[in-house]
């Protein structure tokens, strides 16, 4: 374990795989889980919440792949979440003991809304319970992180007494979090300092407070740093700042403002910033779950400059509107033109200076899939190369590929679609359909050849760059319609912007096959129940 407490430097512990993947529409499977830990590593995060082992098999089975794989000595901790529960801890230390640098986080609430009416709990059962499971967790890790769910909402006195109870059964790290994102910054900063300066033990060397804020009110990044100047040295977020409900703290936002405002703030991180903007359109292209536009930091227009006195400033001198560079967060402002022309090896060059070290396999789809956008644009830039390796590389499996779209549409004619798909087994599957519009034309076409039952939630669709000939950029969301309610998302890229909205469904398509198994496939001569948008 590592005890050795840096005060000028925040631990940066990313949720992301766990916290962030409670977003409503977020599902990850266990390859895209263990691939966004690796880029987490090379980030720099200094712990990796993994997952919640005992919520299921596929969860305990990612953590621990995770664990095996990402949790090097030279690499992030490897942490897993357990309520305090003998169960959960010892489901959490199957998953995370393959670590070199594993860490069990257990909580409990403090709140007495939440004992009365989630927990049935007394106080005083509350405080044995923690203390009972914080020592379970301890006697199998030496690395305890503990948490005081909901302690925005609990009396300060009895938070205090709860942490003291961990801190004395061994517990590091004291997580006292604003889980409904109730407080206010200044009031947050004020009970983090004063739960940090009562709490027995508290200040005993080794031990680590940690904020983990939620969004509900839009103040999660503000309560988070108002945390760190009381005196918390880890900061919980996730990528994007997914999470339940309106998400978490912005792992972006925590992170570049320590960076930005390094006169104000007395401390740092281990982050590499320059990795954040490719990290952060992974996670969005995994998820499904499109960043907003005017995102800080990494929204689409978190660099652009319409107006024109902006403008007229930003070409003097681009500190005038301008606190950040698009390059600090792995933005390229390059002007290498690539094109049909462009061989391998420039190609190759590109991808290095942005972030992506590929294969020689990878390299072979990837090119083969930059020449045929080449031979349709002019110029690819690297907003489009990244959709490329979106496409190529962060895909799902592809149970079924896209092979040909052909559609007619129009004022005069019903907008028809015929598909060409491969299935699983190899065969071809030619089908053809009619729709209020050419995508939904498309997509009933994809269901009468997959016929897997879903609903379309979400259709998101946004120009990747300028010009006529810009790639055009499709996000999806479906669900099941078992009874579960479980979505997937799809993303898909292409100058073609029916083509991009084939790939995208076809991909959600795709992992929700992953998760629910190929056996859900029909049979020839069987329908899907499927509801589109207009098909009624």
């Amino acid at each position: 374990m590592d005890t050795d407490v840096q005060p000028d430097v925040v631990r940066i512990f990313d949720t992301t795989l766990r916290d962030g993947e409670q977003s409503p529409g977020a599902s990850l499977n266990s390859a895209e889980k263990l691939e966004i830990a690796r880029h987490l590593a090379e980030l720099g995060v200094d712990i990796i919440e993994a997952g919640f082992p005992a919520a299921s098999p596929d969860d305990l089975a990612a953590v621990r792949r995770i664990a095996e794989e990402v949790g090097t000595a030279d690499g992030p901790v490897i942490c897993g979440l357990a309520r305090c529960v003998r169960i959960d801890i010892e489901k959490c230390w199957e998953a995370v003991q393959y670590a070199a640098k594993p860490r069990i986080h257990t909580f409990i609430s403090t709140s007495d809304i939440h004992l009365k009416y989630q927990f049935n709990m007394t106080r005083e059962q509350a405080l044995e319970r923690a203390r009972e499971m914080v020592r379970l967790a301890r006697s199998l890790c030496a690395d305890v992180e503990f948490s005081t769910m909901d302690a925005g909402r609990s009396e300060w006195s009895y938070v205090a007494q709860v942490c003291a109870a961990a801190i004395e059964e061994g517990a590091t790290t004291i997580n006292v979090p604003d889980t409904v994102g109730y407080m206010m910054p200044e009031e947050y900063g004020r009970m983090m300092a004063w739960v940090i300066e009562n709490t027995p033990g508290g200040r005993n060397p080794g031990i680590i407070w940690s904020v983990h804020c939620h969004n509900d009110l839009g103040l999660a990044t503000a309560n988070t740093l108002a945390g760190l100047v009381a005196g918390a040295r880890q900061a919980e977020v996730t990528i994007n700042g997914i999470g339940e409900r309106a998400g978490n703290t912005s792992l972006e936002e925590v992170v570049m403002s320590i960076n930005t405002r390094k006169d104000y703030y007395s401390f740092g991180t281990n982050i590499n910033s320059k990795h954040i903007a490719r990290v952060s359109r992974m996670v969005a292209n995994y998820t499904g779950i499109p960043v907003q536009p005017n995102k800080a930091i990494v929204g689409a227009n978190a660099f652009a400059h319409e107006a024109g006195i902006h403008q007229d400033g930003q070409l003097k001198n681009r500190e005038t509107y301008e606190i950040m560079t698009p390059e600090s967060v792995g933005l390229s402002d390059s002007k290498l033109v690539l094109g049909k022309h462009s061989g391998r090896h420039a190609v190759k060059a590109r991808l290095r200076d942005l972030g992506y070290a590929l294969d020689d396999d990878k390299m072979t789809e990837v090119f083969k899939r930059f020449k045929e956008v080449a031979d349709k644009k002019k110029h690819i830039t690297d907003a489009d190369l990244q959709a490329i390796l979106s496409d190529q590389i962060e895909g799902p499996t592809e149970y079924f590929k896209l092979r040909g779209i052909q559609v007619t549409c129009g004022q005069l004619d019903m907008p028809t679609a015929t598909l060409k798909l491969e299935g699983p087994d190899g065969r071809i599957h030619v089908e053809a359909a009619v729709g209020v519009g050419p995508v939904d034309a498309v997509y009933g076409a994809i269901d009468r050849i997959v016929k897997v039952s879903n609903k379309l939630l979400e259709f998101v669709v946004h120009a990747i760059t300028e010009g006529v000939d810009a790639q055009g950029e499709v996000t999806v969301r479906i669900c099941t319609l078992d009874g579960e309610y479980q979505t997937f998302g799809g993303h898909g890229s292409d100058p073609d912007i029916i083509v991009a909205s084939g790939k995208a469904y076809l991909a959600a398509i795709n992992r929700m096959l992953a998760a629910v198994g190929t056996e859900q496939i029909k049979p020839e001569g069987e329908r899907a129940a499927v509801s589109l948008p207009g098909a009624d």
